[in-house]
């Protein structure tokens, strides 16, 4: 079952170890940016840069999903469309999106969004991702192969 990155804000060491996973487990892999991303040689792996425009590449991951595919991407609204297309998602630092937790952190955003717009709060971003986001992660997407190694062999 394929793996789809959303890469234009994906942390290089996400990238890295994707790109273990895939080549390893041969799943294949792909990249989707509205840049340039390189990407090592292997059959499983390729970079496809879109267009670029507003959710050029978000909106190119979501029409090629098929069910029970792995999205990794922290935008939100991207989750919410894979998730309705029956894919599984993880954001860089190793959170799962779900059907059951997927409303709150829209509902979340959209807040954070508004109260950011007011001026009421300013915020820097996300921290520094750490060596914690990076094992969380790696903790994550293994549990995915895993569980799609399961459903692989009961079809």
């Amino acid at each position: 079952m394929p793996i789809w990155v959303d890469g234009d804000a994906c942390p290089k060491v996400v990238k890295e170890i994707l790109f273990r996973a895939a080549h390893q487990r041969h799943i294949p892999l792909t990249l989707v940016a509205n840049q340039y991303i390189a990407v090592p040689a292997s059959p499983f792996i390729k970079s496809l840069q879109v267009s670029s425009g507003f959710d050029v590449a978000d909106n190119h991951i979501v029409d090629s999903l098929q069910p029970n595919d792995l999205v990794i991407t922290a935008d939100i609204p991207l989750a919410a469309d894979a998730l309705a297309k029956g894919a599984a998602v993880i954001n860089p630092r190793g959170q799962e999106y779900t059907r059951e937790n997927i409303g709150a952190r829209l509902n979340m955003r959209d807040f954070m969004e508004t109260m950011r717009a007011s001026g009421t709060v300013m915020k820097d971003g996300p921290p520094p991702f750490s060596q914690q986001d990076r094992q969380t992660f790696a903790n994550a997407l293994d549990r995915w192969i895993a569980r799609s190694s399961v459903k692989e062999h009961k079809i």
